[in-house]
């Protein structure tokens, strides 16, 4: 730890002499120094050894779509269950490649449980450290998506609840009359936006049901979660016309055009509505979530669960986590 410590403390010094002298470039500090450089992800020894072998890619036709935590040495993983739809397949850090099957699901948590289909027991599950990890701030690591490296970073913020957001069409509403309710404004590249809804169109029914107010619209929205359906059918230039949209997250909808968001890339399809979460700012993508996060002694923390922007990652904490895999082992 020692070592972790005193290699950080000259990056950052390195760091801060290179910015006070900007115009001398061979000042400034090389690659495999920086905070994710291959330099300090060395120092972090064991823990990154242990990062990399106890964490799986998960693919659905040769494509990532999320990683995936060992939790047995028969070869059970615990992922991110709406990341992982339709997942077919499971590698390691070694190159080796097992089919899957499903066991579980909990949609209150978003997890899923695997098995690798093998006669091997001997995979490497995680550790997990179940007291709580929020206290203060802590390093933390995950192994990155190519399961060759990992990611280093900090945890930020308190541990805490996370609401539910509900789902939007990313639309304004304007006027009431006899042609229905007026759309005012789409949001660019929303929800409603991309399933054809356009400014002027009229509100007339929303899943059959007809709607006078805009207060309606909003209350039976807005009871449904982002990545649900909703059938609109709308009034355009006296004709008749129905959409599917596929509902989107509020605060990414109405953030659109804040700057952070525009440069965070794509986020997580669910990041809302956890009971308890620990927050850090790994550089992950969303295609991590469902991956193991641990802290310096190489102990499971939790699991990443949701990409929210370029420098939030909520993490379901190991010790509700725990309670859960237990559960989904005994009742297997």
């Amino acid at each position: 730890m020692k070592k972790i410590f005193s290699l950080l403390s000259s990056i950052i010094l390195f760091w801060v002499c290179a910015d006070a002298d900007s115009n001398n470039t061979s000042d400034i500090l090389s690659k495999e120094y920086r905070l994710n450089g291959i330099y300090t992800q060395n120092a972090f020894g064991l823990a990154k050894e242990k990062a990399l072998h106890s964490t799986v890619r998960l693919t659905r036709n040769d494509k990532l779509i999320a990683m995936g935590t060992i939790v047995s040495p028969d070869g059970l993983i615990l992922t991110k269950a709406s990341s992982c739809v339709g997942a077919r397949e499971a590698t390691l850090s070694s190159g080796d490649r097992f089919n899957l099957r499903i066991k579980k699901r909990n949609e209150d948590l978003d997890l899923a449980l695997y098995q690798m289909i093998s006669d091997r027991k001997d995979f490497q599950p995680i550790t997990w450290k179940d007291d709580n990890a929020s206290i203060g701030v802590s390093w933390v690591l995950s192994a990155f998506t190519e399961l060759n490296e990992i990611r280093v970073g900090i945890t930020s913020g308190k541990q805490r609840k996370i609401g539910r957001e509900g789902g939007v069409m990313g639309v304004m509403l304007g006027s009431e009359g006899p042609s229905g309710i007026l759309i005012t404004e789409v949001v660019p590249q929303a929800a409603a936006d991309k399933a054809g809804v356009r400014a002027g169109d009229f509100v007339q029914k929303i899943d059959g049901r007809s709607v006078k107010k805009r207060e309606q619209v909003v209350n039976i929205v807005g009871k449904k979660d982002p990545g649900d359906v909703v059938v609109i059918k709308v009034l355009r230039k006296e004709v008749d016309k129905e959409f599917k949209i596929t509902l989107g997250h509020r605060s990414v909808t109405f953030d659109m055009f804040n700057r952070n968001m525009q440069m965070s890339g794509p986020v997580s399809k669910r990041k809302d509505n956890f009971p308890l979460i620990l927050q850090h700012d790994l550089p992950l993508p969303k295609e991590a979530m469902g991956g193991p996060i641990f802290n310096l002694e190489g102990e499971c923390v939790g699991i990443n669960i949701a990409r929210v922007d370029r420098v939030t990652v909520f993490t379901l904490p190991a010790e509700i986590i725990k309670q859960k895999v237990d559960s989904f082992i005994s009742n297997q």
